[in-house]
């Protein structure tokens, strides 16, 4: 089974940046899609940016202009540059990987925007 590990979370200024790193056990680039999710405190989870095979990258509309999402494929990682920053940004951030025969969830890491 495949296994991801997320990285780069953290506590932020408003305004700030952060960059979160997705890195997978196996070979990502034959993935359908990999993308970001995130869980703010009493809301559902919901999509941030995915990068599928087809179209590219994809962003949720409150991130757009404000995040880019990249993969390397050379070290299965997929990065997500988040800039200006601001609280409502706040959430658990996870990274998700949908192959043929996987659909796969990292354990989340947390991102405080805060002054």
């Amino acid at each position: 089974q495949v296994q991801l590990v997320e990285s780069g979370g953290g506590l932020v200024q408003p305004g700030g940046s952060l960059r979160l790193a997705c890195t997978a056990s196996e070979d990502i680039d034959n993935s359908l899609s990999m993308g970001w999710y995130r869980r703010a405190p009493g809301k559902e989870r919901e999509l941030v940016a995915t990068f599928t095979k087809s179209s590219g990258p994809n962003y949720a509309s409150p991130v757009k202009g404000r995040f880019t999402i990249y993969r390397v494929n050379a070290n299965n990682t997929l990065y997500m540059e988040m800039n200006r920053l601001n609280p409502e940004d706040t959430a658990v951030y996870y990274c998700r990987l949908v192959t043929l025969r996987a659909d796969v969830w990292g354990q989340g890491t947390q991102v405080t925007v805060s002054s």
